[in-house]
This record gives C-alpha cells, sequence and structure tokens, in this order.
C-alpha cells in the first residue's frame, strides 16, 4: 500500500479498521448471543477472523467447515469436518441456539441443503446470522469473471495467505436467493441489509481506490442502490415446516 493510499484511508475512512465488515457482524452477533447461548459457527474454518470469537462469552460454540483447518481452530469448544457433499452436521437435532456464518455462503455449492441442516439443528426460535458478499457487487462480479488461481494471487497481495483463499459460487448471494431457500426450507426472515464501506479490494493503487470511493459514495446515496453494496447480512428465524 502507498503513502497516498495510506492518507486516503485517513481521509475518507478514518473510523474503519481491517475487517471493518466482521466488526459490524458482530455487533449483530453480539445481540444474539449471550452466556446461556449455544452456538453453531457454520465455515468456522482455521480462526482467523478475531470478531468470530465467542469462546467464553457463549455457553458452547461447536465449529463446523469441510476443511480440516478447523480442527486448529481455538475459538471452539469442539470442532468437526463436515463433508460438502451432503453438508450433514454431525450433530442431534434442534441442539443450537444460534447458527452464524462468516464469508461462507459464497462457497457453498447446495446452498438448499446448508439450508435444510442448518434449520434441522436449530432449536425452534433459533435464529441463523450470515455475512457474505453481494452478488451483484462489482467484486464478486469480477471474481465469477476470473480463476480462483488469480483470487489467490490478488489476495496475496492484500496480505492473505494463498492457502485461506477458496472457490467462489455465489450461489446464494442475492435477496432473492436468500428468500427462495428460507422460504423452501421453514425460515422467516427477520431482515436482509446491505452495507458499502471501504473499497477492501482496491486499496492497492491510489486510482483503483478513486474508483471504489467514488462507488462507495453512489451506492450509499440511497437505499433504491442497496442492491449494489458489497456486503449482505441476512437474519432468519427457525419456524415449523408446514
Amino acid at each position: 500500500m502507498s503513502n497516498l493510499t495510506k492518507w486516503m484511508d485517513k481521509k475518507f475512512y478514518a473510523d474503519y479498521g481491517d475487517n471493518w465488515d466482521d466488526d459490524i457482524f458482530r455487533k449483530i452477533l453480539e445481540r444474539n448471543i449471550n452466556s446461556e447461548t449455544v452456538c453453531l459457527d457454520y465455515g468456522a474454518g482455521r480462526g482467523n477472523v478475531k470478531q468470530m470469537n465467542f469462546r467464553g462469552i457463549a455457553k458452547y460454540i461447536m465449529g463446523v467447515d469441510p476443511d480440516e483447518a478447523v480442527l486448529e481452530n481455538l475459538n471452539l469448544d469442539e470442532a468437526r469436518v463436515i463433508n460438502s457433499d451432503d453438508f450433514a452436521i454431525p450433530c442431534e437435532d434442534s441442539k443450537f441456539d444460534t447458527v452464524f456464518s462468516d464469508n461462507v455462503m459464497e462457497h457453498v455449492q447446495n446452498p438448499s441443503a446448508a439450508f435444510n441442516e442448518i434449520w434441522r439443528v436449530l432449536r425452534p426460535g433459533g435464529v441463523f446470522l450470515s455475512k457474505t458478499p453481494n452478488k451483484w457487487h462489482y467484486m464478486p462480479l469480477i471474481a465469477r469473471a476470473t480463476p480462483t488461481s488469480f483470487h489467490r494471487f490478488y489476495n496475496t497481495l492484500r496480505g492473505r495467505k494463498e492457502f485461506d483463499t477458496f472457490p467462489t459460487l455465489y450461489n446464494c448471494n442475492t435477496k432473492a436467493s436468500v428468500q427462495k431457500f428460507a422460504r423452501e426450507t421453514g425460515f422467516s426472515i427477520d431482515s436482509i441489509q446491505f452495507i458499502e464501506g471501504r473499497p477492501e479490494y482496491l486499496r492497492l493503487t491510489a486510482p483503483t481506490y478513486l474508483f471504489g470511493l467514488l462507488y462507495e459514495r453512489a451506492a450509499n446515496l440511497s437505499d433504491r442502490l442497496a442492491a449494489i453494496r458489497a456486503v449482505m447480512i441476512f437474519k432468519l428465524t427457525k419456524r415449523s415446516k408446514t
């Protein structure tokens, strides 16, 4: 990052820290997690995101992921590896009060299977909260047009280790898709919100940063433009199937 882009950070986004979207998501999760809450971190990974650490805050937290790196996750009371083909979660029905996923749904090949398993392991009235990229933002549009090898290369320029970049599919990354899978599964929709903030992927150079800044200002001009913002956060509640 150049001195100019560092100046732009201070000038235009002084209140933003690294992983600012995770800071926002954590505040939402904190309203749904307390000392009595049994949680599932769906797609917990190796535990790199400090904002997703609720160990000692929740009563109990289990994490699942198709990658064996989840077994290294120190944020969890229990870690299990799951099969990405059937998404079966190795626990009994109605175990969890809260299930959350942070930047996971964009990687899921079969959201219908994932939603059904999450619904199964939630208690009645339990909530599923997810933060994921919005499919219609410019970054997912670019990601869908480029190979995973390019994503890994670009993310290394941004300081992310190559093995922490995974293939993206964006099968559950629009308001309409969330509504569809929620309706089919038996979730009621509490909220779906879209957020645009500091242009994280464009901070490598001043010209790309400027484009991202102008885009952010435009996307936040009106709620009518919410559908092109970077981050989608949704909250669903388990209800009985009809």
